[in-house]
């Protein structure tokens, strides 16, 4: 029967998805170290915060928010970044002003792109996976890709049943009991995509379970009123939302869009 054909379609579909998600949450769960180095005794920096609340992006934006509330980088409203201090205390700043240029003056997308991408994040991401915080890559990217092979099969398995229910039903089987066969497999998929919501998301970002315990540990610290140390911890956690002063906002919110002659 015609039927039949299509639900042993949508069980194989509903199967093959979820076997795939399961088996990189497996592999992800196994990927990370089970010991946390020694920044479990001493916290994280704020790089490290940052890296692990939103990857190399977020680190590049902390990097130049600290550099522009103490007045050795000027970022405008209008997307561009100044430099006022050529020397950079770390790695990361000598990123930022290496990206900026030898004119002194960048917009401030290429920069945070170049400044992400630079060698001192790539070093911080591999200490930060050496020592179980964060994801690799590999693990972060499978499990995506699994959580979009289930939800293209969420959507495959009710088509698949509409289409078996378009022909009249054989005799002796109720159209009722044909969809009832496809909601299994559909029960299935949204099953497998329930449980990934709950147990995935620890892989699929960019810190890992340990990480993740740290960063929440930490962004206790950022509420409320503070110092300095706090404002940039609320940055690192939050982005550029926990940013206080509309213009600097603006600036790291500006995308580039093509000039009007």
């Amino acid at each position: 029967m015609f039927w039949v054909l299509l639900l042993l379609l949508a069980w194989a579909t509903a199967g093959t998805a979820c076997t795939r998600l399961s088996l990189a949450a497996v592999r992800a769960a196994g990927s990370a170290p089970h010991t946390v180095t020694v920044r479990r005794e001493r916290g994280l920096t704020l790089y490290e915060a940052a890296f692990l609340s939103g990857g190399p992006a977020r680190v590049a934006e902390l990097t130049l928010v600290a550099m522009a509330r103490q007045r050795r980088l000027l970022l405008a409203h209008t997307g561009w970044a100044t430099v006022v201090d050529p020397r950079g205390r770390d790695d990361m700043e000598r990123s930022v002003i290496g990206a900026i240029g030898p004119d002194g003056q960048s917009r401030i997308a290429p920069v945070r792109s170049a400044a992400a991408g630079a060698d001192a994040v790539r070093s911080l991401a591999d200490g930060l996976v050496r020592a179980g915080l964060a994801v690799p890559d590999g693990a972060r990217t499978t499990v995506a890709a699994g959580v979009r092979r289930v939800r293209a099969a969420a959507v495959a398995v009710p088509a698949l049943g509409t289409v078996a229910l378009l022909p009249p039903a054989p005799a002796g089987t109720s159209r009722h009991l044909i969809a009832l066969w496809f909601a299994l497999p559909l029960t299935v998929t949204l099953s497998c995509l329930a449980l990934a919501r709950v147990e995935a998301p620890p892989y699929s970002r960019w810190a890992s379970p340990a990480g993740q315990r740290m960063l929440g540990r930490l962004a206790r610290q950022s509420g409320g009123a503070g110092d300095e140390h706090t404002y940039l911890i609320s940055v690192a956690v939050h982005g550029v939302r926990a940013i206080g002063e509309p213009e600097l906002r603006a600036a790291l919110a500006h995308r580039d869009r093509p000039r009007r002659e």
